[in-house]
């Protein structure tokens, strides 16, 4: 085996990874298994070849997870938990989320979601009150926070799911369909992968700018909730009845939850880079993340977020054509797809090539936030077109 092979298989120390597998890593993915049979055993008259196909993707992926970050393990061993109480609670009929106050205030996917809102807005300012009161105490409750938000949130996902399908097999469906759901999606995804980098840098500091854009996609969700309705199960229209939305949504939400952070941490760098001039010798300044460690961090988010964004549109075009007959449109919503993906690719050419670091790569990815949120958002408030389903 060459030099670059060998790389994929072994660690730093020189192990094969498997090698380096304990008995809980086993069973860890023994589990992950035989979760995934189980439901494979519940559902399969309702899956195609794909969906299996995607079902057992996903066991490989939660299993490699889980190895790589155990932090993730109770973290899904919680949210299955819950989920599948509230399931259970619901004994196949939506209205007993009257009668169970487990269901009315907790486990039901609405009571759910807004424990994650509530969680995620108390983490944030956990995070800023961490920051300036240097308080460990206060940064740990807040990570703790931002834990609960995630396992509430995908709770409420897991059981909106089964709740559709309680409305009408044919309703049913992964609830990653409209602006409503795509939204918590983003918060969880962004929350996660903040939680990942926190942990592998050992600072909370990234968490007062990061927890920020996850509060602002709350505020909007509790908006579109209480003022659209946008809550309630609907049908999906024919264009969604299909296994690529379970695949081409979470890989592109990946994308932006990665750009999203990203542009947040050039926030942090500006704004550490401006009190160090004003301030010098600021707590506040010694309390934030070395520049060096902003622009590290930054460029590996864009790299990754990159990456899934390429992914997602590939996935996108493959659907589109299945979909609408063609693999590009020149719809709107492509269009600034590919708009998005040019940047960061110019952003990421200029920064590996180039060698741009720095000051003018975090506005560059402040100014990605606003073209990546136009793409996300403002196409379905201000344009229209055949992704004219996601409308506000």
């Amino acid at each position: 085996m060459n030099t670059n092979s060998q790389l994929l298989f072994d660690t730093p120390q020189g192990r094969p990874f498997l090698s380096r597998l304990g008995v809980t890593d086993w069973l860890w993915a023994l589990a992950i298994v035989a979760g995934s049979v189980y439901a494979w055993s519940l559902f399969r008259e309702n899956m195609n070849y794909y969906e299996i196909i995607i079902l057992g993707g996903t066991a490989v992926a939660v299993t490699g997870l889980g190895w790589n970050w155990r932090s993730v393990r109770p973290l899904v061993v919680i949210t299955a938990v819950l989920s599948i109480t509230g399931i259970f609670l619901y004994d196949g009929n939506l209205a007993r989320v009257n009668d169970q106050f487990l269901l009315n205030y907790i486990l039901s996917s609405q009571a759910a979601i807004m424990w994650m809102s509530a969680l995620f807005v108390m983490a944030t300012v956990a995070y800023i009150a961490a920051l300036v009161s240097d308080s460990s105490f206060t940064g740990k409750v807040a990570t703790a926070m931002t834990w609960s938000a995630v396992v509430m949130g995908l709770t409420g996902m897991m059981v909106r799911w089964w709740e559709s399908y309680l409305i009408h097999p044919e309703i049913g469906h992964i609830p990653v369909s409209n602006l409503y759901e795509v939204f918590i999606l983003f918060c969880l995804i962004s929350a996660l992968i903040y939680l990942f980098y926190e942990q592998r840098y050992k600072t909370r500091a990234m968490g007062s700018f990061v927890l920020v854009i996850i509060s602002a996609a709350v505020a909007f969700l509790l908006w579109y909730t209480f003022d659209r309705g946008a809550h309630e199960i609907e049908p999906l229209v024919p264009a969604l009845k299909s296994y690529w939305m379970k695949i081409h949504v979470p890989a592109n939400f990946i994308g932006y939850g990665c750009f999203s952070i990203a542009a947040m941490l050039g926030i942090a760098f500006l704004i550490r880079g401006s009190l160090e001039k004003r301030m010098p010798g600021s707590p506040i300044v010694a309390r934030l993340p070395s520049p060096g460690l902003l622009d590290d961090v930054m460029y590996k988010l864009i790299a990754l977020g990159f990456a899934f964004f390429t992914i997602a549109t590939i996935l996108g075009s493959l659907w589109a054509a299945e979909a609408w007959g063609g693999y590009w449109s020149w719809d709107p919503k492509e269009t600034w797809a590919l708009i998005v993906w040019l940047n960061y690719a110019a952003w990421l050419h200029m920064r590996m090539i180039k060698g741009w670091h720095g000051k003018l790569m975090a506005w560059w990815s402040i100014v990605g936030l606003f073209v990546t949120l136009f793409a996300f958002l403002g196409v379905n408030m201000f344009l229209s077109g055949l992704h004219s389903y996601g409308e506000l």
